[in-house]
């Protein structure tokens, strides 16, 4: 596995300042289940710049951090290495308990990345993790994006074909089950059918796919989105027969997934950016139902392309026709539950 070069959009700050909406449904509680720290050249996005989104007028009380290799050991054994984005995050939870610097409770659940590869010798990983982040260490992702073409990006990391299925990277997910863990995967839809055979192979851990199910649009999914769209419907069909799977609804100002936003005068409102996922998160509130789909920010990946607080009113837009009770499973229960949080950390 080798890292390549970041493929976000850049985030430009006065771009972004051109659009303001007011935030509907602004008691609405939310948590974001969604969201990355990190200070790298030329992008940093550390607890004082996610504060800055969580306090931009929607009501978010918790979040969740999801690993990106920040602030990995420089010392130590090599499979303890991800043990420092652990202690990182478990600090950025810190100001979130003090109440200083906003109502929301950010990192109150962490989606480490220890090397499921290492099989059942990812135990003392994982125990080393509990013991800095406690109750907070909810989860565990591993990077398994993959695509035969070199136009399809979307991740630093550049992990090998076929990983879902290896038999070491297999014992290491089952050996989640143990610690009451759950698995995060990002995934293209070309690889849909793979957590399929991963989640059947290990019913007792729940899997949660991130961004829609990664449908791509660019390189050579680009020149036909329909077609795309119907293999990614029944492939994710075919996921949802299966009780283990809940479904990430967000992701989309990633590049790789069609979106170019970025490209215009102004950026997007709303409304442009419901009507463009719109199918989408239809589509995946039908096959899953609200308690298996969560509303995500994927920030500060998503923020070259929106605000926060836009991005925000874009999924109450879509979701304007929902019931009571299914509102608050997209934006609030299903990640309390699925993600384990600690009592009053969503309240």
């Amino acid at each position: 596995m080798h890292i390549v070069k970041m493929p976000h959009v850049p985030v430009r700050p006065e771009w972004l300042a051109l659009r303001s909406e007011a935030i509907l449904e602004p008691e609405l509680p939310i948590i974001d289940p969604h969201h990355h720290l990190w200070d790298r050249a030329g992008s940093r996005y550390l607890i004082h710049e996610l504060y800055d989104d969580l306090n931009s007028g929607h009501r978010i009380v918790a979040t969740v951090f999801i690993q990106n290799r920040a602030m990995l050991r420089k010392d130590g054994p090599e499979e303890m290495v991800p043990v420092g984005e652990v202690d990182f995050a478990n600090g950025a939870a810190a100001f979130g308990a003090s109440g200083l610097y906003g109502n929301a409770r950010a990192c109150a659940g962490i989606v480490a990345g220890p090397d499921l590869t290492l099989g059942d010798r990812v135990e003392p990983v994982l125990e080393a993790m509990q013991r800095i982040a406690g109750p907070r260490l909810v989860g565990v992702r591993n990077a398994l994006v993959w695509h035969a073409s070199p136009e399809v990006r979307s991740s630093t990391m550049s992990p090998p074909q076929g990983l879902m299925a290896d038999a070491a990277f297999r014992r290491g997910v089952a050996a989640l089950e143990r610690f009451g863990l759950s698995l995060d995967i990002w995934a293209y839809h070309t690889q849909l059918g793979e957590i399929y055979d991963l989640a059947r192979a290990c019913p007792g851990v729940t899997m949660i796919v991130d961004h829609f199910g990664g449908p791509v649009g660019t390189g050579p999914h680009a020149a036909d989105m329909q077609a795309t769209f119907d293999t990614w419907r029944a492939d994710m069909r075919r996921l949802a027969a299966l009780p283990n799977i809940v479904v990430k609804l967000g992701g989309g100002g990633m590049p790789v997934l069609g979106f170019n936003f970025e490209r215009e005068e102004m950026p997007p409102a709303s409304a442009q950016l419901a009507d463009a996922w719109r199918g989408y998160v239809e589509t995946c509130i039908e096959l899953f139902g609200c308690e298996r789909c969560m509303f995500e920010s994927n920030f500060p990946v998503d923020k070259g392309m929106f605000s926060y607080a836009i991005l925000w009113n874009a999924f109450k837009r879509l979701a304007a026709h929902a019931s009571s009770a299914e509102k608050a499973a997209l934006f609030h229960d299903t990640a309390a539950r699925i993600y384990r949080l600690a009592p009053g950390a969503g309240q």
